[in-house]
């Protein structure tokens, strides 16, 4: 069981509180102020890793000796001249793919096993309301979808960047922002086939270093699963899942399965899709919606019952099969004073995540224990 952290300074939740929540055993992290097709520092990723395994002074006189593990980083972004198959923003993609190579070498070196990232155009992923208020009082992240078929991109960003509170969203960095009328251009005529061709180029370049270093890549799926502002996403569908799969067939290639970005389209089965893929998940993100007839979807809590996603019949499927990857909690509500004094980053606050976890656990336990 993981659980996501932004770093010391980028935040509102520490180390500290995540140690109390029983069951917890990786801290999800990657180098946040790194950009698309930087290379990662070796001496940048050991001193992350020393901060998330090791215990200070000061802790252990007070007693504590839980530790996590460092073992999966959220993620090793690709950068855009990887998915166009082309230069852009001043990179090739032969020197992006370099770039990467190096940066998985190194978290290999570090004891990192699973990277996840995405294959997403411009956006990782899109919302309307980051802090949309629910019947309980707590707020969580909501896709209106009359707001999304009349918005343009450019008034999305601008909402973004006035609703975080301040803290950077991964996919919504202002670098990448900056940069959007190019990548905009950029990605007209750009087909699906397109996506899949250099998608395949990416991997027959970066998965012998995967195999060296025994890291394995894990793909996120897009979110939500459908092309948005006429960009063509590949990661979207079942069929999509298995295509992408299909492009290269090392085990080091795989999903981070994230059930509430699939499940995203009220066509998607998201049990299904664990049971069809279940030896290709490296790592899996846990979570729910609720789905409206007129498009729209909010995040609710974990609990199966809240939503539309079957989170128990997940866990019983992950535990049927004795499921040895990695999971955790995705986005959680905002509860209590979150909405008040101690705004978080949308999504990734303390309690709900905490709850979350719970939930979860005692799902794998029921199912896996029983008898």
């Amino acid at each position: 069981m993981g659980f996501r952290w932004y770093g010391d300074g980028n935040d509102t939740v520490t180390l500290e509180q995540v140690r109390q929540i029983p069951g917890v055993e990786t801290i999800v992290w990657s180098l946040h102020h790194k950009q698309a097709g930087e290379v990662w520092e070796q001496a940048e990723i050991d001193a992350e890793v020393e901060r998330i395994t090791g215990l200070s002074d000061e802790v252990r006189a007070q007693g504590v000796t839980r530790t996590f593990d460092a073992e999966v980083v959220e993620s090793v972004n690709v950068h855009e001249s990887i998915k166009l198959g082309r230069t852009v923003l001043g990179m090739s993609r032969d020197e992006a793919i370099a770039n990467y190579v190096t940066t998985i070498e190194r978290l290999g070196r570090a004891g990192v096993k699973v990277v996840c990232y995405n294959f997403m155009p411009v956006f990782d992923w899109l919302r309307t309301d980051l802090w949309h208020p629910l019947p309980d009082g707590s707020t969580a992240l909501f896709y209106e979808k009359a707001v999304v078929d009349k918005m343009s991109p450019e008034s999305l960003i601008a909402d973004m960047e006035a609703n975080t509170h301040g803290l950077t969203l991964p996919g919504w960095e202002p670098e990448r922002l900056a940069s959007f009328s190019e990548l905009n251009a950029a990605y007209v005529g750009v087909t699906h086939d397109d996506m899949y061709a250099n998608y395949r180029y990416f991997l027959e370049a970066v998965i012998p270093t995967c195999e060296k270093y025994d890291v394995k890549l894990a793909v996120h799926p897009d979110d939500p699963p459908f092309d948005v502002f006429g960009w063509p996403r590949v990661v979207s569908s079942k069929e999509g899942l298995a295509r992408v799969l299909d492009l290269h067939p090392s085990p080091y290639h795989g999903l981070t399965l994230c059930l509430g970005s699939f499940s995203a389209n009220p066509e998607h089965d998201a049990v299904d899709a664990v049971r069809t893929f279940m030896d290709r998940i490296h790592f899996s993100h846990v979570r729910n919606i609720k789905h409206f007839d007129n498009g729209d979807f909010t995040e609710v809590a974990h609990r199966a019952a809240e939503g539309s996603v079957d989170t128990t019949g997940i866990m019983k499927a992950y535990a049927e099969a004795d499921y040895q990857g990695y999971i955790r909690p995705d986005h959680g509500r905002h509860l209590w004073d979150e909405n008040t004094t101690n705004k978080p980053r949308p999504g990734y606050g303390l309690y709900d995540r905490a709850l979350g976890v719970q939930y979860l656990l005692g799902a794998w336990d029921a199912f896996r224990y029983r008898g």
